[in-house]
């Protein structure tokens, strides 16, 4: 059964009383749809649940895989660090699946996984999970497929750092962070840190599309004076 260690950060172990078949909602369809009912019946009974509370480190980049998690409730947050720059990799919201990286290969993580809020992960122990491969391996193929999917995503993300213009960059993302006219609770840093830039350029960046009457900034908010406008300079 599960070997990992109790992390310092652990709000409870949930395990006794999550005893019932995991239902479709907590499991990540893109691994496991279509699988028959006694396959989640044995990750159910191959795994346990925990709570964690908001910046629990799960695993760091290069450290041995030593298992899967799957997210619940909450969210989780992958990235990779060089100095004092962070590279943003995935922004996970339940259902969803992470740390497939040390499951396959050389079982190694490449990234750090880091919990953006209090969460509940169901975590399946390496040796575990490497029985059930072995018993269903339809799921083997899938999480190489995920593997291959995440990839081609940070292509994609490294290709648009590249080649795009800082400002069309950000307008993309603050257009997809929106609710409604306002995006909320989303720091300089953190634009940077999502666009892969430092946090000067973030900001002279802002300053342009405020200087343009585009965008509003301001305490822990951003309101979207021209939604066309910031659409146009999305294109741009």
């Amino acid at each position: 059964m599960l070997s990992i260690e109790r992390p310092n950060s652990l709000v409870r172990d949930t395990a006794s009383q999550n005893r019932e078949t995991p239902t479709t909602a907590a499991i990540p369809p893109e691994v496991f749809k279509g699988l028959p009912s006694n396959f989640l019946r044995e990750v159910e009974q191959h795994s346990r649940v925990y709570d964690f509370e908001k910046g629990h480190v799960f695993f760091k980049t290069g450290q041995s895989g030593r298992g899967l998690f799957l997210l619940e409730q909450g969210a989780v947050e992958t990235f990779r660090t060089s100095g004092v720059k962070k590279l943003i990799i995935a922004e996970l919201q339940p259902p969803a699946m992470f740390g497939e990286m040390g499951c396959v290969g050389r079982c190694l993580y490449h990234c750090w996984a880091q919990a953006t809020e209090a969460s509940r992960v169901r975590i399946i122990s390496r040796s575990d999970l490497d029985q059930l491969l072995e018993k269903y391996p339809t799921v083997t193929r899938r999480l190489l497929d995920l593997v291959s999917e995440r990839f081609v995503s940070v292509l994609m993300d490294l290709d648009a750092t590249s080649f795009r213009q800082l400002i069309p960059r950000l307008a993309d993302l603050l257009l997809h962070r929106a609710e409604g006219d306002l995006v909320r609770n989303l720091t300089h840093k953190e634009l940077a840190q999502r666009l892969h830039v430092y946090r000067e350029s973030a900001t002279a960046a802002l300053g342009e599309l405020k200087k343009a009457g585009i965008i509003e900034i301001g305490r822990k908010e951003i309101r979207i004076l021209h939604r066309s406008r910031l659409e146009r300079a999305a294109r741009e």
